[in-house]
């Protein structure tokens, strides 16, 4: 049976929600082994002029604890 952590993490970026989800899990992936899903909970964005700026996600990533890891 597989046992799965979640993390909640906020994404950011200049360029749009996706690419603040993808820079997220891109960065996650770095330190965390065995992400498996991702869950989109809340997106918002910084509003300048008439423009949007920045885009923040919030982000529920699921991992599979290794109980053979050594540490």
């Amino acid at each position: 049976m597989a046992t799965q952590k979640h993390l909640l993490i906020t994404g950011t970026s200049n360029v749009s929600w996706k690419d603040a989800i993808v820079q997220a899990v891109n960065e996650a992936s770095k330190t965390i082994d065995y992400l498996t899903t991702v869950k989109i909970l809340e997106q918002r964005a910084t509003i300048s002029g008439k423009k949007l700026t920045e885009f923040f996600v919030d982000l529920d990533l699921a991992f599979n604890v290794d109980r053979e890891r050594e540490d």
